[in-house]
C-alpha cells in the first residue's frame, strides 16, 4: 500500500520519488540505476563523475598539466567521460524502468561543456537534467536542443521568476519540474540569500505555495514541484500529497540514499551516518563557492571554524578612529600591520599556542594558523585544477584571464580535493568535508536501520512508499 500515487515525469509514469544528485562520485550510475529500477527517478552526479574502465573499475584522474588552465582542460575531459560512463551504467541497471536524471552544478568549472558533451555522447540514456548552485539561464536551451527535460533547482519563487522571464519561457515544453530545495535543511550547497537568516528556518509550505502561484500565472499549474531538503518520512508530508492548492508534488531524497547497499560512499562514512545526533550538521559559509552549505561537524569543519575565529581586522596605516594603534610586525623588512591593543594580545596568545603564521584574507583581516597548516593551504591553492567557475580559495575563474581579480582566501579550502578524498576513502573521513542534510540524525533513530541494517535501494524505496 503506497501513500502516494504515480506521477508522469519526463514522459514516463513513475513513483514521485527522486534520488537527489550528490556531486563528486556520491550518487553514481549504480545508485541511480537501482533507484530507477525500483520505479522512481534515479539521479547520477555529473560533477566530476568517475571514469570507469571496461571492467567497471574506477580510473582515477592523475593531472599532468603544468598550470591551472591545462589541468582545467584535463578535468573537463575527464568529467565528460565520467558522466557518460555513469549514464551507461545507470541505463543498463534500470532495466527499462523509471527515469534517469543527470545532476550538474551551474557554478562548476566548464559546466556547459560537460553538460553538452554528456548529452551528446549519451543520447537516449539521460531523460532529464537537474541543476542548481547559481542561476542556470542556459539550462533550458541546452536541454531542449537534445530533447531532454530540465529541472532547475531553486529556493524561492523569486529565483524561478527570474529564470522564467529571462530564458525558460522560450523552452517551456521541456520544463519537467521545478525543484524547490529548502535552503535551511538540505545537504550540500544551499540557496540562502542575503535577505534570509541562516539561523531561522522558514516553513517550506508558504514558500512552495508562493512558487506554485507564480507558476500558475505562467501557465505552469500542471508542472510538478519537487520538494527537496528535509524529506525523510512521507507521512510527514500528508498535507502536501494530493493538495489541490499545491498541485502535483514529488519528493526528493538526498540523505537517505547515502545508506544503501548500492551507495558508493566508503563504509566508514556509512558507519558515521548511523552515529550522527541532532544538531551534528552545520550550516556554514566556508565553501569556496561563496554559497552556504550543510555538512557533518567533524575535525575538518572544526578546523575551519577555529581558523576563522583566529582572525583580526587590520590596517596598513595606524587608524586611531578604528582603535588600530598597536603595530604587529611580521614578514621581512619590518613589514607589519596595525591592530587594536586587544587584538594584539589575542595574536600573542595564538602565537604562543603554535598558530604563528599570519595569512591575509581579501577582507582586510589576518588569520593565524600553524606553519604546516599555512604550507598546506598554499600547496592546495597552487594545485588548483579549476573545478569551479569562480573559486574564492584559489582566485580561479574559468574564463577571461582565469582569475577572479581578488586575493586568495585562506579561510576556505580546496573543495575538489576533500570531496574526492572522502568519496574514495582516502584518509580519515573526520578530516574531510562530509555533506549531509539536517535530518541525518534520523538514521540513528529510525527503526528501519536498527542493528546496523543497510537496505538495498529497492528496499528503501518500498519502505518510503509506506510513509515510513
Amino acid at each position: 500500500m503506497s501513500i502516494v500515487s504515480p506521477l508522469v515525469v519526463a514522459g514516463h509514469e513513475v513513483w514521485p520519488l527522486i534520488e537527489g544528485g550528490k556531486g563528486v562520485a556520491v550518487s553514481n550510475g549504480r545508485s541511480a540505476g537501482a533507484w530507477a529500477a525500483a520505479g522512481g527517478v534515479g539521479t547520477f552526479s555529473g560533477v566530476n563523475a568517475d571514469v570507469l574502465d571496461d571492467n567497471g573499475e574506477y580510473v582515477p584522474l592523475v593531472f599532468k598539466g603544468r598550470d591551472r588552465q591545462e589541468r582545467h582542460e584535463e578535468l573537463i575531459d575527464y568529467s565528460t567521460r565520467g558522466a557518460v560512463c555513469q549514464a551507461r551504467l545507470a541505463h543498463e541497471m534500470r532495466g527499462g524502468e523509471g527515469r534517469l536524471h543527470m545532476n550538474v552544478l551551474w557554478e562548476m568549472g566548464g559546466c556547459e561543456r560537460v553538460l553538452t558533451g554528456a548529452l551528446e555522447q549519451a543520447k537516449g540514456m539521460i531523460h532529464g537534467v537537474t541543476c542548481g548552485a547559481g542561476m542556470p539561464y542556459r539550462l533550458g536551451e541546452i536541454c531542449a536542443s537534445y530533447g531532454v527535460h530540465y529541472y532547475p533547482i531553486i529556493s524561492s519563487a523569486r529565483a524561478f521568476n527570474a529564470l522564467w522571464k529571462r530564458a525558460y519561457n522560450k523552452v517551456s515544453d521541456w520544463l519537467g519540474a521545478v525543484v524547490y530545495e529548502d535552503p535551511w535543511r538540505a545537504g550540500g550547497h544551499n540557496g540562502l540569500s542575503n535577505s534570509e537568516d541562516p539561523r531561522t528556518p522558514e516553513d517550506p509550505y508558504p514558500r512552495v505555495l508562493e512558487l506554485r502561484n507564480v507558476m500558475r500565472k505562467m501557465g505552469l499549474g500542471h508542472v510538478p514541484i519537487i520538494m527537496a531538503g528535509g524529506v525523510w518520512y512521507l507521512r510527514d508530508w500528508k498535507d502536501w500529497i494530493g493538495n489541490k492548492e499545491l498541485g502535483p508534488v514529488a519528493f526528493q531524497f538526498g540523505t537517505r540514499p547515502l545508506l544503501t547497499e548500492e551507495s558508493p560512499i566508503p563504509d566508514g562514512w556509512k558507519k558515521q551516518l548511523t552515529e550522527i545526533q541532532q544538531n551534528d550538521v552545520l550550516l556554514h559559509r566556508f565553501s569556496p563557492t561563496g554559497f552556504y552549505s550543510s555538512a557533518v561537524k567533524n575535525r575538518f569543519l572544526d578546523e575551519l571554524v577555529e581558523r576563522s575565529d583566529r582572525q583580526v581586522a587590520i590596517s596598513d596605516e595606524a587608524d586611531p578612529d578604528a582603535g588600530r594603534t598597536s603595530f604587529f610586525a611580521y614578514g621581512r623588512g619590518g613589514r607589519g600591520v596595525w591592530v587594536t591593543e586587544t587584538d594584539l594580545g589575542r595574536i600573542q596568545g595564538w602565537i604562543a599556542e603554535g598558530h604563528s603564521q599570519p595569512m591575509r584574507t581579501p577582507d582586510a583581516t589576518l588569520i593565524f594558523v600553524a606553519p604546516e597548516g599555512a604550507r598546506q593551504i598554499r600547496r592546495d591553492q597552487a594545485d588548483c585544477m579549476g573545478c569551479l567557475s569562480h573559486c574564492a580559495f584559489s582566485n580561479w575563474k574559468d574564463r577571461g584571464d582565469y582569475t577572479t581579480g581578488r586575493p586568495v582566501d585562506p579561510r576556505s579550502f580546496c573543495i575538489q580535493k576533500t570531496l574526492q578524498n572522502i568519496a574514495h576513502g582516502v584518509g580519515d573521513h573526520e578530516d574531510e568535508l562530509m555533506f549531509a542534510g539536517h535530518n541525518a540524525y534520523k538514521f540513528r533513530e529510525d527503526p528501519f536501520y536498527a542493528n546496523g541494517f543497510i537496505p538495498s535501494v529497492r528496499q528503501l524505496v518500498q519502505r518510503i512508499l509506506t510513509g515510513h
